[in-house]
């Protein structure tokens, strides 16, 4: 299903949504949970990685801190 691209090894911490951004490196943001104002849309580099990304692949950061993909589900009936 997903295949492994990059290892960072990245920790991660409660309360964070962590992503690949458009640069291909490891960035997160707080979480927003209900009501909760001020600290959201707050985004941090966490580990500068400059992954190229390929048309038609998910990038996500896996449960392991590595930067993996899965292709992307288009057009199914």
């Amino acid at each position: 299903m997903a295949e492994k691209v990059e290892k960072a090894n990245v920790k991660k911490e409660k309360g964070y949504l962590y992503f690949v951004d458009k640069q291909g490196d490891i960035s997160r943001a707080v979480m927003a949970r209900g009501r909760k104002k001020g600290k959201t849309g707050k985004i941090e580099k966490v580990c500068k990685i400059g992954c190229q990304k390929q048309p038609g692949y998910l990038y996500f950061v896996d449960k392991n801190g590595d930067i993996s993909r899965a292709k992307m589900a288009r057009g199914r009936k």
